[in-house]
């Protein structure tokens, strides 16, 4: 028995969620209030549950309202912001309301001015809660971060940012309405820089490769503008983007989200770096926000248990046999037709012509010939 512990520890650390350590290149400083929010938003706020809050100052919250609620709640915050614009010199003139909100206000640091609750008043803003979403993009997760952390260590990128995914995609291959597809979110235009796109192959729906390539535009983007927070924001923002802001206010990403006023610079970008260190921080502690999660086994060919040498748990996950139909396979949530064409052992472009497929696109559910 005393020989089987030390085996026992390596499993419990293959099975378990990569550990990723605190970085100085992923500053924080100036930036806690927002990563609050965020934090918020992934594990309290659900998606029944519509955020009321400033575009801007983003963890000063107002209410919280549902989808039959929303105008009524919002008008109310409206009312209320007013009634303390026409009152800054008489607060014990506000309503219930009105009073409640003032002290958020000034809880938040907020000077009362009328200037400056004239752009709480101009920037009210609501934010959906995805807890269940993130909740489930951290089960997903099991079946890439190992392989995606390695791909950005061989291609010179801090290896947290294979959670990145967590904020673009919650781990699916999904479809964005500009567009942006896979678990990387690429567009066409900056796929093609990094990819293969074509009538006949996307590798944006390829895992390793759309991997690869999202390593390459972030060390990319590291290179031309210095730091990691500019290279992360730039890929939600453009390097262009990014660039133009670095020359305008500097390289402090906390400068840069309250100071920077581009024509594009929107609420998306502004967020963009917190809502990744947020997603990083609940991710190494989702325990004490989900409690115990099941996290998906490393996809076939895609991800392999490291720091496990033992003969009855080395044999990879490609070598068992799906539970599905003979010479048919249901597709799951998060399925790619790579994934699958490794699973059995054929190539995409033969799963396409036995499904009639047009595009490399499938969903959940649906029924794929295989053989």
């Amino acid at each position: 028995m005393k020989h089987r512990l030390p085996i026992l520890i390596l499993v419990i650390l293959a099975l378990a969620a990569p550990a990723f350590a605190a970085r100085l290149e992923l500053p924080a400083e100036g930036l806690e209030s927002r990563i609050d929010f965020w934090k918020k938003i992934y594990t309290q706020y659900g998606k029944d549950d519509i955020v009321i809050h400033d575009r801007v100052r983003v963890n000063l919250i107002y209410d919280i309202a549902n989808e039959s609620t929303v105008d009524s709640r919002l008008t109310a915050v409206d009312r209320a912001l007013k009634e303390i614009f026409q009152n800054i010199d008489n607060p014990e003139n506000l309503s219930t309301t009105a009073q409640q909100i003032r002290e958020a206000i000034v809880a938040d640091g907020v000077p009362m001015t009328k200037p400056s609750i004239d752009d709480l008043i101009e920037n009210v803003h609501t934010q959906r809660g995805i807890k269940e979403r993130f909740r489930d993009g951290i089960v997903r997760s099991g079946r890439y971060v190992t392989s995606f952390r390695q791909i950005m260590e061989s291609e010179g990128v801090i290896p947290e940012l294979a959670l990145l995914p967590l904020v673009e995609s919650s781990f699916e291959n999904a479809k964005s309405k500009a567009a942006a597809l896979g678990v990387w979110q690429f567009t066409r235009g900056t796929g093609k820089l990094y990819m293969t796109i074509n009538k006949k192959t996307d590798e944006r729906l390829d895992p390793n490769k759309s991997t690869k390539a999202a390593a390459k535009l972030l060390r990319d983007n590291y290179r031309a503008l210095g730091s990691w927070p500019l290279a992360i924001t730039a890929y939600n923002h453009g390097r262009g983007g990014m660039m133009r802001a670095k020359n305008e206010v500097g390289t402090d990403i906390s400068k840069i989200i309250t100071d920077y006023r581009g024509p594009v610079f929107g609420y998306a970008s502004m967020n963009f770096y917190t809502e990744f260190l947020a997603a990083v921080d609940v991710y190494q502690n989702y325990e004490q926000y989900f409690g115990t999660l099941a996290l998906d086994t490393p996809a076939a060919g895609i991800a392999k248990p490291v720091m496990v040498k033992t003969a009855a748990i080395k044999a990879p996950a490609a070598k068992a046999k799906p539970v599905q139909v003979a010479d048919k396979y249901k597709v799951r949530t998060g399925d790619t037709l790579y994934e699958i064409a490794q699973r059995f052992g054929t190539s995409i472009s033969n799963l396409m012509s036995k499904n009639n497929l047009a595009k490399p696109h499938i969903y959940a559910g649906q029924i794929l010939l295989v053989k």
